[in-house]
């Protein structure tokens, strides 16, 4: 009786009568993007109708378990669907057990970012993961339960909860591309289970992996060179994009789409409100491509944006592709067919660093010039570090748009980041093979800066005018601004995971240190490093709230400057911003009026002067 009834029915079945007119409502929004992709992906064999019909009895499964508290958060959302991208809106990104040591930790300092004014927060994964290296927790060995050492899933219940009492929205990372080695999937295709080994890319032989590796570029090519490990215990090749301990999920395989989907609307159901969904340009694999950014990935995602907003509306999603600023908007889908609501924008923040390294903003104004309008209820999100690297090729187009060498270019940028003897940025080269090439670079954003080699305190002024300098274009560029954990107190490097054998070639652990008590003590002392890194950007964050002509969805504008090392950013009319990305001072011809300084409070008129790496954000005075 049950194989009879339609996608629908099987949907609405094992949910509670309430809920049922509503779901069928989104269902039917939902159904033409549904059918058009998984269709399109699935959709060839008899198996197909079954298959969906399955598939949507879990989701419905999934929303009839979703709580009061969350059923409501959904409705709210659903009535003000851009709600993430007013000028309220912070985002804080952490790694749990270094922000507050386990989860319980994490609530504690709950405060600290009331107090920044942060809206949103990233912890970065905090899922079981692989025993032994685990990637930083990107290899995921259950979906289903916490890190034991970080808790369980009533204190991540209990976390959600908590945050969402003080405005907090939990950001949760669900790794699409693949899974750890020890995860139940894989284990189930080591123990010789047909089903589960199809959830994977894998070859008898090396000839099929050789053909795609003509195509396909390398990730970390020192630490985990090639994109195939010969799996012993399994007698195959397994496709491992990543590391060897991370295998790639095999997305034709429609199990898998279904297995991922309700793994997510599963931990929605623990209160995570945004998805930071990992890897997603590597999703689907094509001999003679790059296997980056192909066409069923779009519709992928845009199939799981589809059940997310039937189950789970008021959640959001945020695709991690770093690529070129070009190939970004695919990721938001259309107003027809919706994929994720958020998207990082890497090309600004790597531009942003090399505008302070070339003390020329023009990288960054071509970067801000080809960022692309977006579609209703979708935001960038801008940031100036993170626990990855900065990662140089996004800019290759614009490197080289002059005709000049742009390889070459983002190479010495590179160099600079590396810390150079002449140079005041203290951090490392990431996973280059090859030492004339510009793969990434690490380090905490204080000590890219200079604040780590400033030995006087001119030079410790001047490191903290860049460090302010780039979170204040994060903060007024027109996005959703992010901070990374320990930049709003100036923390540093550290260097402890050159101790461990398994880490030394990985750097990004220069930038994930142990959160400091003690830098955060002395956040009031006005003459500080850490306090006035923290007055600094408390004073940006209070004024952007107050300014609507910051908000993710107002219009920008590049004015000219005449001057390379300076950028006027123009929000609206009645706002502009003035940074200067050089070490002389830069000088500016206001338009006519009185514009108010909201940094400092000055008023100016005429021609502006600003001193090495200073900015102005400046409101028209009525």
């Amino acid at each position: 009786m049950i194989a009879t009834l339609t996608p629908l029915q099987r949907l609405l079945a094992p949910m509670p009568e309430p809920l049922r007119a509503e779901a069928a409502r989104r269902y039917a929004r939902q159904e033409a993007v549904l059918l058009e992709r998984l269709g399109g992906l699935y959709g060839a064999g008899a198996a197909f109708q079954p298959w969906l019909c399955d598939l949507m009895e879990t989701v419905g499964r999934l929303h009839g378990a979703r709580s009061p508290a969350l059923l409501r958060l959904d409705a709210e959302r659903a009535e003000r669907p851009d709600w993430f991208t007013g000028q309220h809106m912070l985002g804080y990104s952490a790694y749990a057990q270094r922000f507050g040591g386990d989860l319980r930790g994490v609530a504690a300092r709950i405060p600290h970012l009331r107090e920044l004014g942060v809206t949103y927060l990233h912890l970065l994964p905090f899922l079981r993961a692989r025993a032994g290296e685990s990637d930083g927790g990107f290899a995921v060995a259950s979906f289903d339960e916490v890190d034991p050492s970080l808790g369980d899933n009533a204190d991540l219940e209990a976390l959600t909860a908590q945050l969402r009492a003080n405005g907090i929205s939990l950001c949760s990372d669900m790794v699409l591309n693949h899974v750890a080695d020890d995860h139940p999937w894989a284990l189930g295709a080591l123990a010789g289970e047909p089903a589960l080994r199809d959830f994977f890319h894998t070859f008898p032989d090396r000839k099929q992996p050789q053909r795609f590796e003509r195509t396909l570029g390398q990730v970390f090519p020192q630490a985990a060179p090639g994109n195939f490990t010969y799996v012993a215990a399994l007698g195959r090749w397994v496709w491992t994009t990543f590391y060897p301990y991370q295998w790639d999920l095999n997305y034709a395989n429609p199990a898998v789409f279904a297995a991922i989907a309700a793994a997510l609307l599963g931990l929605a159901n623990r209160g995570i409100e945004v998805f930071r969904l990992d890897s997603t340009a590597f999703l689907w694999k094509r001999e003679g491509s790059n296997c980056m950014n192909q066409p069923e990935a779009h519709s992928l995602l845009q199939a799981l944006r589809a059940l997310v907003e039937i189950a789970a509306p008021g959640v959001l999603l945020k695709a991690e592709a770093i690529v070129p600023t070009p190939l970004l908007p695919a990721y938001f889908g259309s107003a027809a067919a919706p994929e994720c609501q958020l998207a990082y924008h890497s090309s600004l923040m790597a531009a942003a660093w090399g505008a302070l390294a070339e003390q020329d903003t023009a990288l960054l104004r071509q970067v801000i010039e080809a960022t692309p309008p977006l579609p209703p209820s979708a935001c960038w999100l801008s940031y100036v570090r993170c626990h990855d690297d900065i990662g140089w090729n996004v800019l290759r187009a614009e490197a080289g748009a002059d005709g000049a060498d742009g390889a070459a270019r983002l190479a010495r940028i590179s160099d600079f980041y590396a810390g150079g003897a002449d140079g005041y940025a203290a951090g490392a080269r990431f996973q280059s093979a090859d030492g004339s090439a510009a793969h990434g670079s690490n380090g905490m954003a204080a000590a890219l800066a200079g604040l780590e080699r400033a030995g006087d305190e001119q030079a410790r002024q001047e490191a903290l005018r860049r460090l302010l300098l780039l979170h204040g274009l994060a903060l007024c560029f027109g996005a959703l601004p992010m901070l990374y954990m320990g930049d709003e107190l100036g923390m540093l490097n550290d260097y402890s995971y050159l101790e461990r054998p398994e880490r030394v070639l990985d750097s990004r652990w220069l930038q994930r240190p142990d959160f400091d008590d003690a830098l955060l003590a002395r956040r009031g002392e006005g003459g500080s490093p850490p306090g006035r890194v923290y007055a600094g950007l408390r004073r940006m964050i209070a004024a952007r709230r107050e300014l609507a002509e910051l908000a993710a969805d107002a219009p920008r504008a590049l004015l000219p400057t005449w001057q390379p090392a300076l950028l006027a950013l123009a929000r609206g009319p009645r706002f502009l911003s003035l940074s200067n990305f050089g070490a002389a001072p830069a000088s500016y011809q206001l338009a006519p009026g009185h514009w108010v300084d909201h940094l400092g409070g000055d008023v100016h008129s005429g021609r502006v002067t600003l001193q090495p790496w200073a900015m102005l954000w400046l409101a028209r005075a009525e």
